[in-house]
């Protein structure tokens, strides 16, 4: 039996794919790899042109579940935020967006492809996201694509009730990439909007993925529980059979919902950032494990958890590993 309380995230070194450095934790076990995150972020803005230097490289990433707290991997990630977290972390994604300030200064490309060299990971998948106006999100992410010489895959981000859908997604297309990010509950619109569902269409035609935030995770707004309730994304799903979705953390506080969706329709993947052990297992075990695809959250939480999670889950199936760590998604973008 494997530990899965930690005081802070260095003591993941406890677990025998680990070693920790400083205070931060390694995977000692390259030949676990590659390894693709498909869901990680670099900071975010919003109103303004971005405030923060994205190629700048700080000693120490400010995870938003600090890296001094304790962890424990069988709940659902977040909860291990307390109210003073939550609070610090809303007030960074929130009003900090205009400026250069808080833990997002340290969400950087340098910060990222670090935790990435630390961890086994060789690619990690970008996702922005944008309103109809007053931000850019996707081109600060497809310039990071562009840096990093595909080590950051970037998806791109139309909002659906933007000026010129069509033509946005076309250059985002044209600039590389991957697939489009929608998050309901940020961008305000429901997954099954007239409009999102012509942006489906879009995607279909471009044969790119659509990731959703998908389910409720309990610490949003009420608006945004609601706009994220599984029940919402069966009529894109079922109305586009030709685009492919991916249900970003596994439909979070509603994961049987969501399995039932991946079960039903071919063109639906599970990606499991912030499910914990329990989720990990029941999707593994009850779940079409050709479906699954790693993802960490990153910044909100280190890649380490979702990886470790993998790893215990999977110590009497270890066929599994290489599927979720790399086969599904590298499948999916089409990376060799």
């Amino acid at each position: 039996m494997h530990p899965t309380y930690f005081r802070n995230l260095a003591d993941l070194g406890r677990l025998p794919w680990f070693s920790s450095f400083e205070d931060r934790v390694v995977l000692k076990d390259k030949g676990l790899g590659p390894i693709l995150d498909v869901h990680t972020h670099i900071a975010l803005a919003y109103v303004r042109p971005m405030q923060v230097d994205l190629d700048k490289h700080w000693d120490r990433t400010e995870h938003y579940l600090p890296s001094c707290c304790p962890v424990d991997l069988v709940p659902y990630s977040n909860r291990n935020f307390t109210k003073d977290h939550l609070r610090e972390l809303k007030t960074d994604l929130a009003a900090r967006s205009i400026g250069p300030t808080g833990m997002r200064r340290t969400h950087t490309i340098p910060n990222l492809m670090r935790e990435m060299e630390e961890l086994g990971i060789s690619h990690s998948v970008l996702l922005p996201i944008d309103f109809p106006v007053l931000s850019h999100n996707a081109t600060y992410a497809l310039d990071a694509q562009d840096k990093t010489r595909g080590a950051l895959l970037s998806f791109g981000s139309v909002h659906p009730y933007s000026h010129d859908v069509e033509g946005k997604l076309a250059e985002q297309v044209r600039r590389g990439a991957r697939g489009v990010k929608v998050h309901p509950a940020v961008q305000m619109v429901r997954p099954d909007d007239p409009r999102a569902m012509k942006l489906y269409r879009l995607c279909a035609d471009a044969k790119i993925p659509v990731l959703w935030h998908c389910g409720p995770v309990g610490i949003e707004p009420v608006l945004g529980r609601y706009l994220t309730q599984v029940r919402h994304y069966e009529k894109p799903i079922a109305e586009n059979p030709h685009t492919t979705f991916i249900l970003g953390h596994a439909g979070a506080l509603q994961l049987e919902a969501a399995m039932e969706l991946c079960r039903k329709y071919p063109n639906v993947y599970m990606e499991i950032s912030s499910q914990g052990l329990a989720g990990v297992r029941t999707l593994l075990e009850r779940g079409n494990p050709d479906k699954i695809l790693l993802g960490s959250d990153f910044p909100f939480y280190s890649a380490a958890l979702p990886i470790a999670r993998v790893l215990i889950v999977t110590e009497e199936r270890r066929e599994l590993r290489r599927k979720i760590f790399w086969d599904n998604a590298a499948r999916l973008l089409g990376i060799a």
